[in-house]
């Protein structure tokens, strides 16, 4: 049984933790690997340079609205896309565990599942536009 009185914000909760997490990540490519590294990272893999800069933009500003609670469930969807292509065009090769060396799948699997059950619930509490739609 659902806790009605308690989900919006365990919504709220899981919905902030995600967006935290993909400013962390996009910070980590802004300043650590900088722009032009991650730009050549992606080229790297056969991947346009258009794709790395839509990955930043995706992040930086889908993290943003999830903390905000900005139309969530239409924000989570994109992003959950984008992980799942982490696993396919990098970590997944690399085995289960995200300690293996290039970084396993695991992480990301459970990011991506993270991402759907946030599309799947909606805003939440304190959501600043909502994008609720009726069913999932």
């Amino acid at each position: 049984m659902i806790k009605s009185s308690t989900a919006p914000y365990a919504i709220l909760l899981l919905r902030v933790s995600l967006g935290v997490m993909f400013l962390a990540h996009v910070a980590l490519k802004i300043f650590v690997f900088t722009v032009p590294g991650f730009v050549g990272y992606f080229g790297s893999l056969g991947l346009p340079a258009i794709v790395a800069y839509g990955t930043i933009a995706l992040e930086l500003l889908g993290g943003i609205a999830l903390i905000l609670g900005i139309y969530v469930s239409w924000v989570a969807l994109p992003l959950a896309i984008e992980v799942l292509g982490t696993i396919v065009l990098v970590h997944g090769a690399n085995g289960w565990l995200f300690t293996n060396k290039g970084g396993g799948w695991e992480f990301p699997a459970f990011w991506t599942v993270g991402l759907i059950v946030l599309y799947l619930l909606g805003d939440g509490a304190l959501a600043l536009r909502s994008g609720q739609r009726d069913g999932p």
